[in-house]
């Protein structure tokens, strides 16, 4: 039915009709500029539904496929040798198509988003150019999680950090340009290593031929399916043959280790993994909570989907190899997140460091390199995104009401605003990993699966989750409980624009913990998949 449609592309691209409405509408019309935002962010989200539903659960590799000539740069034939060839060229497509771990992640961006343009409610300057660059965000989003060729990838990836740069810098509080001057600093050095890497796979593993009756042709491409199969395919490529003698494509096994640890390196700062973390702390206490929504439900998890498509995917052995070190990795940011979360006296560092805490158990996930694991890991993604997001809305109300988010200036808000302060209860209790909320299905299975493979870490990172539970609490209840902190006159409870996000994230973390198959279904195949082939390629050598 949807074989010839291109659903990715609108989905990706549906927000530009917003920012062209926008562009057209004055700029003191702040109804009209929010309510055609929210209702722009409303279009991807209904088409990403459509997209969940028609996806074939049974189907391992890519689907709704979208594949278009883009970009093609001749080269010069200065070597002798490549006087007969008919052309000479690099080759970038317009290549869009999900499978069961990016599909779940494009239907998480499309809900946050639309939760975060209600939130934005509190933004209270310049509401045009937030929202043209909010639309814009989202784009480059979507687009990361969809694009199958490394320079549509890396093209998304940056135009993700120009608009939250100005997110930033412009509607955040006090810091806010340190705050964006360092995402700019870490972001971009992550985005230089993984051009790097991206350039030598285009060399190497993107080099291929074409022959025909017009003759022949070489090529260095960027697609995805053709790097891999170049990696992993003797016949026809020319990087794991070593019989020729100065064969430029050749990759050694120090070179796929080099590209290993960069891809680590520049997916493991967005991550963050620990010790490149410390510029998401500035970001998450100093951005809007609408777009600190953004930027932990979603920017953190295009580490891990990098990680996992690019660094695990094609450097399996590399990956297996280091299984331990990533497993390790992913106790210290459980532990070392845990631990400074539960001495943070403004609850937005307490949220900062549990998120590094949770990015943990996805690495512990990761480096289970089975399917239990995998499951885990991209499950957690979601479950945190939706925790996240929810925790940061809830955030940017109780500062709107209380102007301070330090715990030992808050208190008794269970008394003036009962809505806002059980929803922070449920979230809490997600975060925690409470049975019958999403949190719990996502570690449960990491921690099962990391069992299987290194019962000792798993035991020790198990640690984090005691800890979890006493630094949430220990927010929580301080919020909520003890002495009443003294609200403004006419202060209300949620009104119904903070409402509708709240209950709409509570109510996918409850269906996400007690019917896991509605994730797990479509996710399934894909990580069976992915571990059928590390496995192979592991054992072999490949």
């Amino acid at each position: 039915m949807l074989d010839n449609f291109p659903l990715l592309s609108l989905i990706t691209f549906s927000p530009l009709l917003g920012i062209l409405i926008l562009l057209f509408v004055p700029k003191h019309l702040g109804f009209w500029i929010k309510t055609i935002a929210i209702i722009t962010t409303l279009i991807p989200l209904g088409l990403s539904a459509w997209l969940y539903a028609s996806f074939n659960p049974q189907v391992a590799g890519m689907q709704f496929k979208e594949e278009w000539a883009w970009i093609q740069v001749p080269l010069n034939h200065e070597a002798d040798g490549l006087n007969q060839l008919t052309s000479f060229f690099f080759e970038f497509k317009y290549g869009m198509s999900v499978d069961g771990l990016s599909l779940p992640l494009v239907f998480l961006t499309a809900l946050i988003a639309a939760m975060a343009a209600l939130a934005s409610v509190y933004i209270k300057k310049r509401w045009k150019s937030y929202y043209i660059l909010f639309l814009l965000l989202e784009i480059g989003m979507f687009g990361v999680f969809m694009a199958q060729d490394l320079f549509l990838f890396f093209v998304f990836f940056e135009v993700t950090i120009i608009p939250m740069f100005f997110l930033i810098g412009i509607w955040g509080y006090m810091e806010r340009e340190r705050a964006a001057n360092k995402f700019l600093l870490y972001n971009g050095i992550g985005s230089a290593i993984m051009l790097i890497a991206f350039l030598i796979l285009v060399t190497t593993a993107g080099f291929g031929q074409v022959s025909n009756e017009a003759g022949t042709s070489i090529y260095y491409s960027g697609d995805i399916s053709v790097i891999t199969n170049h990696l992993f395919e003797s016949e026809g490529s020319y990087v794991n043959q070593t019989d020729i003698e100065g064969n430029p494509f050749y990759m050694s096994a120090a070179m796929k280790w080099t590209l290993f640890i960069m891809l680590l390196v520049a997916f493991g700062i967005k991550l963050p993994i620990f010790p490149f973390h410390t510029w998401m702390l500035k970001v998450h206490t100093e951005a809007p909570p609408s777009v600190v929504m953004i930027h932990s439900g979603i920017l953190l998890k295009m580490g891990a989907y990098g990680l996992i498509r690019f660094g695990i995917l094609l450097f399996p052995q590399q990956a297996t190899a280091w299984a331990t070190v990533l497993a390790v990795l992913g106790v210290v940011n459980i532990l070392y997140g845990a631990v400074l979360a539960f001495v943070q006296k403004d609850f937005k560092l307490v949220l900062a460091y549990s998120s590094i805490s949770h990015m943990g158990i996805v690495l512990l996930g990761i480096a289970a390199f089975n399917t239990i694991g995998m499951e885990g890991a991209i499950f957690q993604l979601v479950s945190h995104g939706l925790i996240s997001a929810l925790m940061f809305l809830l955030v940017g109300a109780i500062y709107e009401r209380t102007k301070t988010t330090m715990l030992d200036e808050l208190g008794g808000l269970a008394r003036t605003v009962p809505f806002i302060s059980g929803i922070l209860l449920v979230a809490g209790m997600a975060s925690l990993g409470l049975p019958g909320l999403s949190g719990f299905i996502s570690e449960f299975l990491a921690f099962v699966g990391l069992f299987q493979t290194s019962p000792i870490i798993t035991v020790v990172a198990t640690l984090g989750v005691i800890l979890t539970a006493v630094y949430i609490l220990r927010g929580v209840l301080s919020i909520t409980y003890g002495p009443t902190v003294e609200l403004p006159e006419g202060t209300r409870d949620a009104r119904l624009i903070e409402a509708v996000p709240m209950i709409t994230l509570v109510a996918f973390i409850i269906v996400l913990g007690i019917y896991p198959a509605i994730l797990s279904e479509p996710l399934h195949q894909t990580v069976s998949g992915f571990d059928q082939f590390i496995q192979s390629i592991a054992k072999t050598g490949g």
